[in-house]
């Protein structure tokens, strides 16, 4: 016990937590969006393809995290005007843009002169090199998403569950569609450093769906969200110190295990119920 208080001295670890918690919040907030339009696979389309922006980040000597920004922008919008205009399927365009993304990511990862990166904390996360920088970006664009669902919770939630009605409200739907692609991309690419590309992606939908065993109001699903966010993602960074294992695939292990302990709970008490009455 004694050596786990003795890791917050470390200003490593601490930042390694705030970032934990905001990534946190900031998931909850995209993901109930995400998960509540059922855009999963569209949310998995973006994550993959910024991967062609980290390579050609790379090859042409920038940062890492702006080319995966500008590609899950890119790949956002795009999928966003194929299902709306587009002459493409939307599972098909996904696929291909997924797939082109990390094509691309793996060619120019090739093609930098020099030693080859080690792409493991892109791919996994690395929570544990968070720096002051990347928390004040973290905090940023929290309070950037607070302050625009407060402002336009309505037209979000409307153009989310149903875009018809929010047409004749005179709601510009599609603006706000192409808007919460963009902030999609964004809270995407700024949750790689925490877990990674190939595990964000349950950092926007374990914890909604968690939430949403206890209730279905959209309103309520965030806050839920960001709670069983919080307590997953710090314990999963306490039990990767305690156990020695990798941060990202340990916090995304809890919020399964959470959700997957609350269902059974929630299944034998309903079975107690059912016997009860029968009784």
């Amino acid at each position: 016990m004694s050596d786990l208080v003795a890791i917050f001295e470390y200003q490593f670890f601490r930042h390694a937590l705030f970032a934990a918690v905001l990534t946190s919040i900031l998931a909850a907030m995209v993901g109930t969006y995400i998960v509540s339009r059922k855009i999963v696979f569209i949310g998995g389309g973006i994550t993959h393809a910024s991967f062609g922006g980290i390579g050609l980040a790379y090859y042409m000597g920038m940062n890492p995290f702006a080319g995966a920004a500008v590609f899950a922008i890119l790949t956002a919008l795009g999928i966003e005007w194929i299902s709306g205009k587009g002459k493409v399927r939307e599972d098909s365009a996904i696929a291909i843009l997924w797939s082109l993304g990390m094509a691309m990511g793996i060619i120019f990862v090739f093609m930098t002169p020099g030693y080859t990166p080690n792409l493991m904390s892109f791919l996994f996360g690395n929570i544990l090199s968070v720096g002051r920088s990347d928390l004040i970006l973290l905090l940023a664009f929290c309070i950037f998403l607070l302050i625009f669902f407060a402002i336009f919770f309505r037209p979000v939630l409307y153009t989310a569950f149903d875009p018809e009605f929010a047409k004749t409200k005179g709601i510009p739907v599609s603006l706000f569609r192409y808007v919460m692609s963009v902030i999609m991309a964004l809270a995407i690419v700024l949750s790689i450093r925490t877990v990674g590309i190939i595990l964000v992606l349950s950092m926007f939908t374990v914890p909604q769906v968690t939430a949403m065993l206890f209730t279905r109001n959209f309103a309520r699903i965030m806050p839920l969200s960001a709670l069983w966010g919080i307590t997953g993602s710090v314990i999963g960074l306490m039990a990767s110190y305690i156990l020695d294992i990798p941060t990202g695939a340990a916090i995304i292990f809890f919020l399964t295990f959470q959700f997957l302990f609350i269902k059974i709970l929630m299944i034998l008490r309903d079975s107690v119920k059912r016997k009860q009455k029968a009784d």
